[in-house]
């Protein structure tokens, strides 16, 4: 129980600091240098999460705090891949195979769950579209 625990912690964790290096970051500075009108070169999509609360709940981006938003995406993915490989690594004497069903399995019911409770936390707060 107590490995399990510490595999969670340690996964979440990490997973949390990649979050922040590779995508929150990039996107911070990108949106700073687009407001301040800076001339850039490169078009950056939004992350696939925040794409997805756009399309499937009709996330206001106009009226969000981006980086507010940014920071709650990284938090919950970070816990949601840090569920799936806790959940796999209770199973792990019976295989690979095994392993990589559980995770399809369980990766997609916990995505819309936790992606659900993000944009009822954002209609609450009334930055939903038709509300």
């Amino acid at each position: 129980m107590l490995e399990e625990v510490l595999l969670f912690l340690i996964c979440f964790i990490l997973v949390l600091i990649l979050y922040e290096i590779f995508i929150v970051l990039p996107m911070k500075n990108y949106r700073k240098n687009k407001s301040k009108g800076k001339k850039i070169k490169k078009v950056r999509n939004d992350p696939v999460e925040v794409k997805y609360l756009i399309f499937k709940y009709g996330l206001n981006i106009e009226k969000v705090d981006y980086n507010k938003l940014l920071r709650i995406v990284s938090l919950v993915s970070s816990f949601d891949i840090a569920i799936v490989v806790s959940m796999v690594a209770i199973i792990e004497k019976f295989g690979y195979v095994w392993q990589m069903i559980l995770s399809i399995v369980i990766i997609i019911p916990l995505f819309l769950i936790t992606y659900g409770l993000v944009a009822k936390y954002y209609k609450k707060k009334g930055m939903i579209k038709n509300v």
